[in-house]
């Protein structure tokens, strides 16, 4: 516990805490976002008992774009690629990307699908700790084998850090061996603020160092008060709740070519996720950009 507290102290993400009134850096807006997302993964029961009127209602929230994952119905929920693509449509969300599990007929297949209704994105979404780092430069040269297939189908492939990719295993951090062995031209990544903060790394410093290799994001916050490690997402909370300077980190973001932007959040305190959701576009509404 104590540990985990002193990333605050020791890694310089203090600063990315501060309220915004409080420095005359986080003062002026630059711009907004282009447009709120969400992970599907956030509101999982709720598609599972009833998708069209879960969808109905996060397009009335004010969400236009969405992120679905490979669920138990699949990454289109038990319908075809194309009714999907229109159910989400109906709603006036858009369908960018999704995180994809194996299925049969193999990655490629999936690409076919996901291509065939416009999507930008496929995304491998866990790979898991490794006792070895060569485990990681092997991910590496599957991603790369991903994204070529991604590029045959006019996509791009990506890949979403959980905690694991910022613990260092053989002394190297694994995120860094997998930033340098994929090629930027058909790997990109999508970076979990969460992950990286409570994991004592600085979001903003990889963002900056790596450039546009960046492009999709997921955004929940970090509570001020830590709770105890190994509890269930153990610090999570609602944006704007937590020590994340959101207005300074999405506009570094935006600086440097990211483009996509998900709320994700599994950890709830009273609200219900659809609740959740709700808040947390609530505070992107009302969120001014840091002038970077």
């Amino acid at each position: 516990m104590t540990n985990r507290r002193a990333f605050i102290k020791n890694t310089g993400l203090l600063a990315l805490s501060l309220p915004v009134a409080k420095t005359n850096f986080f003062t002026a807006p630059a711009h907004k976002l282009p447009a709120f997302g969400i992970q599907l993964y956030m509101v999982k029961e709720d598609m599972a008992k009833d998708a069209p009127g879960t969808l109905k209602k996060l397009g009335a929230m004010g969400y236009s774009q969405i992120e679905s994952y490979g669920s138990d119905k699949g990454m289109f929920w038990g319908m075809s690629n194309k009714d999907f693509k229109k159910l989400a449509g109906d709603s006036g969300l858009m369908l960018i990307s999704s995180h994809y599990n194996d299925e049969p007929g193999g990655f490629e297949k999936q690409a076919e699908k996901a291509a065939e209704i416009g999507m930008k994105y496929l995304i491998c979404p866990w790979k898991g700790p490794q006792k070895s780092i060569d485990k990681f430069k092997e991910f590496a040269d599957e991603f790369n084998r991903n994204g070529e297939i991604c590029k045959k189908h006019g996509m791009r492939f990506g890949y979403h850090p959980h905690d694991y990719p910022y613990k260092k295993v053989d002394g190297q951090l694994p995120i860094d061996v997998l930033l340098a062995n994929t090629d930027k031209n058909l790997v990109d990544f999508e970076m979990d603020f969460y992950y990286t903060v409570t994991e004592g790394q600085d979001p903003e410093a990889y963002i900056k160092k790596y450039g546009d290799r960046f492009r999709l994001c997921h955004m929940r916050d970090v509570l001020k008060q830590r709770l105890p490690k190994n509890s269930e997402e153990e610090s999570a909370c609602d944006l704007g709740q937590g020590i994340i300077n959101y207005a300074h980190l999405l506009a570094t973001g935006l600086d440097n070519g990211m483009k996509y932007f998900f709320v994700e959040q599994s950890r709830y305190f009273h609200e219900t996720p659809l609740q959740s959701a709700k808040i947390n576009i609530d505070y992107l509404k009302k969120l001014k950009l840091a002038e970077i």
